[in-house]
């Protein structure tokens, strides 16, 4: 018998799946890591961590699904986007890794802005925001430039992970588009943008496509977690496009709605297209091509917030239940999920949530039901960008936290106005970072092939005519919330 291992590191913990060639889950394993917030706006964690977890997470994989490591012939990885690791000439971690989601970077990210005018846009195709790599590397170059000067490269977090298990140092370009610093139509770094900022282009290590092997399980980590030097270790992918891949969102027409504690929205792009920002562009793990993508930021976390305010001790099943109860429009109640700001269209920090149209009539139910068309509504604004720019969008995957509920799956086909899909056995970027490594092990030609067998739809939502009318006016109400109540929000901003 033959596996693969998929390894996603994310923000709060690593996930190791073990996959045979069927596409059967043969094991599962995870282990969580600390994320470190020294102040306010801070995010940052210790790449070591990373490591040590990820050999735990192995070697309990591997005990308890007793397979012969000999049997494993590759292993790939998803990773969290944007995080800055910076090494010294011996490969040594420098400073806690900056997350994605810390926002030091406001200052650096105007600064990107002032310097490369639309260039920026021209080059990396995306947006100067707080998250992305580059506002990271100018704080350091700001506020610790001893560090920046014993710099001698910088990695993304799954590349650092997968470095210390091959010894080989490379960033993988689905990785890499996030960080402003990539020509993404392009393939390469860009010598222009590095040198606006006086960065050493050394910094910029090789690039490598997901599929490419880029070594095999090296000597101390291969004895502590199981493996043998025998398996083959691949690049891996951006943890949206590993999540894309494991949807199988490899192939035109198709689409991807991820809820979770954020929202993404993604289509597969073979061509180059302009959203002016609006919309991330980034390369995807299926070679030779992109993914255009939406975030709404605080998509499940709403739902969440909501139950831990008004339902504490009740189950979410319970009170989406009451929510199907209510019609569609929640009895003329709009609510606009920004509770931590927004992404997707509006890249907006200060701007915060309201329920508009309140009444002594409401109940909880109309609540969690305004909630609910509320996270959609927000995510149809990524759906509406697309078809603006000519991409058809007839058919959505819908993976996470949003394809748990009926309710909720057939409420995004009425409000996105296209067939919505769920599927059987749902496994999110682990199970791409497992099919990279297993079209990179030769076991078959294509990811869309891989995807043929390892990718099984359940059931399909189709739009009703009645709602998706109905939505179709509530949507043109909520997008009038963002500039009504934008002033006020931003004037509250100077009270929390």
């Amino acid at each position: 018998m033959s596996y693969v291992i998929g390894i996603d590191l994310g923000t709060g913990s690593v996930k190791a799946l073990l996959v045979n060639k069927q596409g059967e889950l043969c094991g599962e394993a995870s282990r969580s890591y600390p994320l470190l917030q020294p102040q306010a706006g801070y995010s940052e964690q210790d790449p070591e961590q990373w490591v040590e977890q990820t050999i735990e997470a192995l070697r309990a994989l591997l005990e308890q699904s007793g397979v012969n490591p000999d049997e494993v012939e590759g292993i790939s990885f998803s990773g969290q986007m944007h995080g800055l690791v910076l090494l010294d000439a011996n490969g040594d971690v420098l400073r806690p890794a900056i997350l994605w989601n810390d926002t030091r970077t406001t200052a650096q990210c105007r600064r990107i802005e002032a310097v490369l005018g639309d260039r920026l846009l021209d080059v990396t195709k995306n947006a100067a925001l707080e998250g992305f790599t580059l506002p990271k590397l100018l704080w350091v170059q700001e506020h610790e430039p001893e560090l920046l000067d014993r710099a001698a490269v910088f990695l993304l977090p799954k590349d650092y992970l997968r470095y210390r298990i091959t010894g080989s140092l490379h960033m993988e370009l689905s990785d890499a588009a996030g960080t402003l610093l990539l020509n993404v139509t392009g393939g390469s770094w860009s010598e222009e943008i590095c040198d606006a900022f006086g960065l050493d282009r050394k910094l910029c290590p090789s690039l490598v496509g997901s599929l490419e092997q880029t070594g095999t399980v090296q000597g101390d980590f291969g004895r502590r977690c199981g493996l043998t030097e025998t398996t083959r270790v691949f690049a891996g992918g951006a943890d949206n496009a590993c999540g894309a891949v494991g949807a199988g969102i490899v192939a035109p027409g198709a689409a991807l709605c991820s809820i979770g504690t954020s929202g993404v929205l993604l289509s597969y792009e073979e061509e180059n297209r302009d959203f002016g920002g609006k919309l991330h562009f980034f390369n995807h793990a299926q070679p030779d091509s992109y993914y255009a993508m939406g975030v709404t930021l605080a998509a499940g976390y709403s739902l969440d917030w909501l139950k831990k305010t008004v339902a504490p001790d009740e189950s979410f099943e319970s009170l989406l239940s009451a929510a199907g109860e209510v019609p569609a429009g929640a009895g003329g109640l709009l609510f606009t999920p920004y509770l931590v700001g927004e992404r997707t269209p509006h890249a907006d920090s200060a701007i915060r949530g309201s329920f508009i149209g309140l009444d002594g009539a409401h109940r909880r139910e109309h609540l969690t039901r305004a909630v609910l068309e509320g996270i959609t509504f927000s995510l149809n604004e990524s759906v509406e960008r697309l078809r603006e720019a000519g991409v058809a969008v007839d058919t959505i995957v819908s993976i996470g936290g949003g394809a748990k509920s009926g309710l909720w799956l057939q409420m995004q086909a009425d409000i996105f106005g296209a067939a919505v899909v769920s599927l059987e056995n749902e496994q999110g970027p682990a199970l791409g970072a497992a099919m990279l490594a297993a079209v990179g092990s030769g076991w078959f030609e294509s990811l869309s092939d891989c995807a043929a067998i390892f990718v099984r739809r359940a059931r399909t939502f189709s739009p009703d005519a009645e709602r998706t009318a109905t939505y179709r006016e509530l949507f043109g109400l909520y997008r009038d919330v963002y500039e009504s109540t934008k002033e006020l929000n931003h004037r509250l901003h100077a009270f929390r």
